[in-house]
């Protein structure tokens, strides 16, 4: 089985932003420019906090790549 990276947007918990973040060096510490919110969990947090968004996200990937296999089978099946 092979691991399929995707790329996603993580998002402020509070002002749903996807690209304003200011980080320091080790990523320790997170804050939202559009709003100001500040997360002193810094990336993991922000990672947590968006469990759920990269949860759907990896379904409806994974979906998308379940439909082009079965195509691709059916299609050499004729």
């Amino acid at each position: 089985m092979s691991v399929i990276k995707f790329d996603g947007q993580l998002i402020c918990d509070t002002c749903g932003s996807d690209n304003h973040f200011e980080t320091n060096e080790d990523k320790t510490y997170v804050k939202c420019c559009a709003c100001g919110r500040e997360y002193f969990g810094g990336y993991n947090e922000l990672l947590e906090l968006n469990r759920t968004y990269i949860e759907e996200r990896a379904k409806i990937e994974g979906e998308k790549i379940i439909k082009e296999k079965l195509k691709e089978i059916f299609k050499n099946l004729k």
